[in-house]
């Protein structure tokens, strides 16, 4: 089965720790990142969709996609 996640969060260290701890668990990175600001916090937030094949299982929605 093929799996995807969209992994989010603020323009800090602690995203870039997210995407790495994904991609040292066998995700690839899929299509570019995409920022945003938010005008009324006064913040920058990141966003980066990620996809893995896994073999000899079939998909159903209650797995944990982190988990896999």
């Amino acid at each position: 089965m093929k799996l995807y996640r969209f992994l989010t969060g603020p323009d800090e260290s602690s995203f870039c720790h997210r995407v790495t701890d994904a991609l040292n668990k066998g995700w690839e990175l899929h299509g570019s990142p995409s920022l945003t600001f938010d005008p009324n916090l006064g913040k920058t937030y990141c966003g980066q969709a990620v996809v893995k094949e896994v073999e000899g299982k079939e998909y159903d929605p209650s797995i944990k996609l982190g988990e896999q």
